[in-house]
This record gives C-alpha cells, sequence and structure tokens, in this order.
C-alpha cells in the first residue's frame, strides 16, 4: 500500500469513528505534512482519494471538510421478535417472479444481486485466462477434477494465511461459486425433514437452498451491529434438534451486520458445546471498509466443525463462478458429493482466477473496488436523508453493497416494487428474505453500481413512491 494511501485510511477512521465529524474541517495539507511527517503531495493525494470516496470536499480558500451529506444520524432497524417454531420453506415462485422481472439492462440495478461489471478488472481477467490456457497441461483437465487446481487453493491458502489461519490444502475444494459450496455442506450434514438455523432476515438463495434439499428452517433474528442474536440461538439449540447453523458472520446480506470477533468466538464455542456444525457464508469478506479485515468465525473452530465458504464472485470474477469450501472435518465427504455432482469448476476458469492472484495485482484492485463502494454507500445515504421519509430506519454496514432499510408500516414491499418497476427501479422487497414472508415494509438497495445523475434521480422518484404510501 502506497504511503499516501495508508494516510487516507487513517483520515477515513477517524471519520467512520466519529472523531472528526460531518461538516468538520479537516486538518489543513501543511499542517498534516508537519504533523505527520509526510510531504504535501502525500496529503494532496490523499485528499483526492478521499474526495473521490465521498468522505470529504474541498470549500474554496477554507480547506477540506468532511461531508456534511453523509448521516449519522439514522435510527438502525429493528430485529423482529424469534419464531419459536420452525418453518417449510416455500419461497421460490416469489423469488423468481421478482427476479425475472428486473432482468432488462436499462433497469436500474438497486434489486440486484451483484456489484455493477464495471468495477472489475475484467480486461486483466481475460489476459489471465488467455495465459493459463495456453500454457495448461492438458493431464490437469482430468487429473486436477477435484478438490481442484492446486495453484489456486495454494493461493487461496495464502491468504488465510495472511489473515492469520493456517489451512491444510486437504481442506479445500474448489467449488462452482459459493452457492454449490452452500449447497454441498448441508448435504454433508442433513437429511430431508431435518431443522436447520438460518438468520432472520436471510439471503433468499439460503431459503431456496432449504426448499430444494426439503429442510425445515427456525430464523434466528439479525441484529444490525451483532449479527445473529446469539441468545435467541442457544434457547433454539435447547429446544430443537438443529444440525446445522447457517450464518453470514461479515456483512450480512440484506442488513449488512457484522459480528464482533468475540461473538464469533462465542458462536463457535456454542456450536461446539452442542457439536453442531456452522456453515460459514463468508462471500463478502473482502469488501470491507476498515483497515483490516475481519477475522471469520473460522478462525475460532478448532475441531473442524465450520465450513467456511467463500467466493470471487462479489470481488473480482461474478461470471467465472469460482468460489470455495474450507471445510474442516467434511472435506472428503463434501468432495465426494462434488464428484457425484458437477465433478468440478471450469478447469479454465480456475486457472485464470490462480494467475491472476499470483500476477494481476489483486489487493490494489481490491483496495479500489472498497473505496469505491464506501463512496457509493455515502451517496446512497445522503440521498435517503434527502428524499425518504423521516421515519426511515437504514441500517449502515462497514462493508459489502447493501443497505437495508425499515420503511414506515404503511408501506408494502411488494407493491412498492412493483411501482417501482414500472418507472424502471428496482428493488429487492423484504418478504423474500424470509420462509415466512415477513419484512413486509422492508427492502434492500444495492449501492454497487457508480453514482450517476440517474440513480441520483431514480433514489428520488423511489422516495416520491414510498411517500405516497403516507
Amino acid at each position: 500500500m502506497k504511503r499516501y494511501e495508508r494516510f487516507a485510511d487513517d483520515i477515513a477512521e477517524l471519520i467512520r469513528s466519529g472523531v472528526l465529524g460531518p461538516g468538520q474541517r479537516i486538518p489543513s495539507v501543511r499542517y498534516a505534512s508537519q504533523t505527520h511527517g509526510v510531504s504535501p503531495s502525500t496529503v494532496f493525494q490523499a485528499y483526492y482519494l478521499l474526495e473521490r470516496r465521498g468522505l470529504i470536499r474541498a470549500r474554496a480558500r477554507s480547506g477540506y471538510f468532511v461531508n456534511s451529506h453523509v448521516p449519522h444520524t439514522f435510527v438502525e432497524p429493528q430485529a423482529l421478535a424469534p419464531v419459536s417454531e420452525s418453518t417449510e420453506v416455500d419461497v421460490s415462485g416469489l423469488v423468481f417472479s421478482i427476479l425475472d422481472s428486473i432482468k432488462d439492462p436499462s433497469t436500474v440495478p438497486f434489486g440486484s444481486a451483484f456489484p455493477s461489471p464495471s468495477l472489475f478488472p475484467l480486461q486483466r481477467l481475460a489476459r489471465s485466462l488467455a495465459s493459463a490456457t495456453r500454457s495448461m497441461d492438458p493431464q490437469v483437465v482430468v487429473s486436477d477434477l477435484s478438490p481442484g487446481n492446486p495453484q489456486l487453493r495454494r493461493q487461496i491458502a495464502l491468504r488465510y494465511m495472511v489473515g492469520g489461519l493456517m489451512l491444510p490444502m486437504e481442506e479445500l475444494l474448489i467449488t462452482n461459486g459459493a452457492l454449490e459450496a452452500l449447497n454441498l455442506c448441508l448435504q454433508a450434514v442433513t437429511e430431508p425433514g431435518d431443522l436447520v438455523a438460518i438468520e432472520a432476515p436471510a439471503f433468499y438463495a439460503c431459503l431456496q437452498v432449504l426448499e430444494r434439499l426439503k429442510l425445515k428452517a427456525v430464523e434466528i433474528p439479525v441484529q444490525p451491529r451483532q449479527g445473529m442474536d446469539l441468545e435467541v440461538l442457544a434457547q433454539t439449540l435447547d429446544k430443537h434438534p438443529i444440525k446445522a447453523v447457517w450464518c453470514m458472520t461479515n456483512f450480512q446480506n440484506p442488513v449488512g451486520a457484522s459480528m464482533p470477533e468475540t461473538s464469533k468466538q462465542a458462536l463457535v464455542e456454542l456450536l461446539r458445546q452442542h457439536q453442531v456444525p456452522l456453515i460459514e457464508d463468508d462471500v463478502y469478506a473482502e469488501l470491507y471498509y476498515a483497515q483490516q479485515a475481519p477475522k471469520p468465525a473460522k478462525a475460532f473452530d478448532t475441531e473442524g466443525l465450520v465450513m467456511h465458504c467463500g467466493s470471487f464472485a462479489k470481488s473480482l470474477a461474478p461470471g467465472y463462478r469460482v468460489g470455495w469450501v474450507a471445510a474442516g472435518r467434511y472435506a472428503q465427504k463434501i468432495e465426494r458429493l462434488k464428484l457425484m455432482t458437477s465433478l468440478c469448476a471450469s478447469m479454465p476458469a480456475q486457472a485464470a482466477i490462480a494467475d491472476y492472484l499470483q500476477h494481476g495485482g489483486y489487493d490494489r484492485h481490491l483496495r479500489k473496488l472498497r473505496y469505491a463502494l464506501e463512496g457509493q454507500q455515502a451517496n446512497m445515504l445522503a440521498a435517503i436523508a434527502r428524499y425518504f421519509p423521516v421515519q426511515t430506519r437504514v441500517s449502515q454496514p462497514s462493508g459489502g453493497y447493501f443497505l437495508w432499510l425499515e420503511l414506515p408500516e404503511q408501506v408494502d414491499a411488494l407493491k412498492l416494487f412493483q411501482m417501482a418497476l414500472a418507472q424502471g427501479i428496482s428493488i429487492a422487497p423484504g418478504p423474500i428474505f424470509s420462509p415466512t414472508q415477513r419484512f413486509g415494509h422492508c427492502i434492500r438497495l444495492n449501492y454497487g453500481s457508480p453514482w450517476t445523475e440517474t440513480t441520483e434521480k431514480a433514489m428520488e422518484t423511489l422516495g416520491k413512491i414510498i411517500r405516497s404510501f403516507l
């Protein structure tokens, strides 16, 4: 990381922590240069970077100030009361009807599950793909079917190691995206009719997997800043024969919650006591805004009960469909399940990503991606403050690219979805994130696309539609 980037991150941390509040003047270039022992050029570069991220702005002949339009006063959404009984899952009809209706590329993609493709180094990846396939040994097409490309697995293991987690290569299995990894994990530890503890709200793909495997859901509330409610989970484990827990520990979709490290450690210990496996869905782990990456719950696992699932789809290459699982004690069973279903992920795609991780500047790309997403979050929060009702509750995650909004109770999220779509705007309505179709006045918004006049106008229009319910 360059010196000006480190300095910019230091200032950004002061803004995020509230030490430098909205509208407050930040140190002058001269003062910052003298105080921190860096050149004025370094300070200027850092301030330009913070401007691009939407955190500060320049005032003529006055210096630089924290953006006053970055709201820090939103009330966060409330976690709903827990549901004590298990639930049959039947959401696919609703989910598919909504997803099918937002395929038009001209639609403003607030309802999308992905960041904008313009944020990814697709041309550089294409060069890695061409290079890797030219030099690929034909023998590996059959010899490395499963558990996957050894160079890619080695690069993934190195990234775990940099984060302080030493994993044996034998534990890593490459999959067709994280969704296949999550499917395989559930299949490895459950039978049809079993109970699985999930988050409430939960990512709709989780619900669809449970539906397909004929599993029952027990919903555990998600707190906006703490993640899954461990007290409710403990009560659930005492009351029900839970066979697995599926949890997003970092930047949970849709709420954006991240569990503190102490809570992750407590979660792993709780499940160890009950000998219940944890399926840790951690696909947004690289999209953090702080200076250090958050640790996964896997870091606290001493008995191989945590199956940690990751993916390059959200951070590097959506269309390549390359994910993985660090499967702990279940590695052999999951590998055999994969051999019985899809055999392997695309060998050229695996080789391309392995080449990119080794030569393409992945960490440099990730810094740019995080800066872009953080600035886009600030823009969307500012637009919500301008256009939405004052009763709106909004999550303020420290990573990822989703906001969870709790709107006034008069708002019907499904009707809002239809009305917004008629205006060329997609949203993700709350009921698709619950097997009981709760969260009827909540929506998820994606800020993963560059902010433009079109997106600003779409937020204004969406605000007007929401106000029409009141």
